[in-house]
């Protein structure tokens, strides 16, 4: 009789210790994927930053390049005082707006002037 109890000590045993390695074994795997999933989603983000960073400058650039190629100055002045340069600027003005004698109007028409030549 005192051996019959051994052997189910013994199997309570063993099946304790295949519990407790499984449990082990499944918290294992468990920190495993939280980390391959942590890992993932910080090269994801580190992509959409590199992407975003990229789009940015190349954004810039083309701003620049439209800013400095392809829209043409309004007026190209050679001479460096006020009074040699007014009548350049004034002579380069359409000869409609040159004509508007109310100073509202003539400001309204300068600006529409400048937003469409830049605009083109």
């Amino acid at each position: 009789m005192v051996t019959a109890v051994v052997k189910v000590v013994d199997v309570v045993d063993v099946v304790v210790v295949v519990v407790v390695v499984v449990v082990v074994v499944v918290v294992v795997v468990v920190v495993v994927v939280v980390i391959v999933v942590v890992v993932v989603v910080v090269v994801v983000v580190v992509v959409v930053v590199v992407v975003v960073v990229v789009v940015a400058v190349v954004i810039v650039v083309e701003v620049v390049v439209v800013a400095l190629v392809i829209i043409p100055p309004v007026v190209v002045v050679v001479e460096k005082s006020f009074s040699d340069a007014a009548p350049h600027v004034w002579n380069s003005l359409p000869l409609p707006i040159r004509r508007i004698k109310d100073s509202q109007e003539f400001k309204s028409a300068l600006k529409t002037l400048l937003f469409l030549m830049y605009l083109s």
